[in-house]
């Protein structure tokens, strides 16, 4: 049975920020992944004309591209791509969803850059040319317009009222210095889903951006046990 793991990031974001699971995973298993960039997103930035639907679009398509090559489908969203992957679950049988650092609630460009900057360290310098991970959301977000904004709110807004039709088997991870989105919402978010199968891992040092916690390999062997195992199993 081949497994196909979808990878979404968050808005203004991009695969560097779930790059580090994303390789835990691929150094583990033959699973295929797919991490598509989301209208807007690439270089050069224009989030000026793209909608909530465009992103959703995008995310859907990738995962029927997935799902032609995969007989299981897992979801792994950080931030907006955690809102897009419950969106994406309400549509489609998917086997598993992970939700990392979920953005149910807004999140302010101000202290995503903030965030952002905290990250220049030794270890993410390790896979990013010095400066690089602050100054792309630096640029990013100087370029990002209120319209853009104001469409990844209309995301939330429009996946919210539907949290307890979701039955997916969820794992939910929260850092508990997550100046952005709220520890407080991975655990609303854990009781409004209607999965009957769900976790929350706490991350008792991560920030927003997670998946460069100095506890990740900790979170990602969790993740990845629940991950493997199959639904029944679980």
């Amino acid at each position: 049975m081949k497994t196909g793991v979808l990878f979404l990031h968050g808005f203004t974001g991009g695969m560097f920020e779930v790059r580090p699971f994303i390789h835990y995973v691929e150094e583990r298993t033959d699973w295929i992944t797919s991490v598509p960039i989301l209208p807007g997103h690439d270089f050069p930035v224009d989030l000026s004309k793209v909608s909530a639907e465009n992103w959703m679009m995008e995310a859907e398509l990738a995962l029927n591209r997935l799902r032609k090559e995969t007989d299981r489908i897992i979801i792994v969203g950080f931030s907006m791509g955690g809102i897009i992957a419950l969106y994406l679950a309400l549509r489609y049988k998917i086997e598993k969803l992970v939700l990392l650092s979920a953005a149910a609630k807004y999140i302010s460009p101000r202290i995503l850059l903030a965030d952002a900057a905290v990250l220049l360290t030794e270890s993410v310098t390790k896979s990013f040319p010095p400066n690089t991970f602050y100054h792309l959301y630096d640029y990013k977000l100087r370029h990002t317009p209120l319209r853009a904004a104001k469409e990844f709110m209309r995301v939330v807004k429009m996946v919210e009222p539907y949290y307890g039709k979701i039955t997916t088997p969820v794992c939910v991870v929260q850092g508990k210095k997550d100046g952005i989105v709220p520890f407080s919402t991975g655990e609303h978010l854990l009781r409004a889903l209607g999965s009957q199968q769900k976790q929350l891992i706490v991350s008792e040092n991560g920030k927003h951006h997670i998946c460069y916690s100095d506890d990740n390999n900790e979170w990602f062997a969790k993740v990845y046990e629940f991950m493997k195992k199959e639904s029944r199993e679980f």
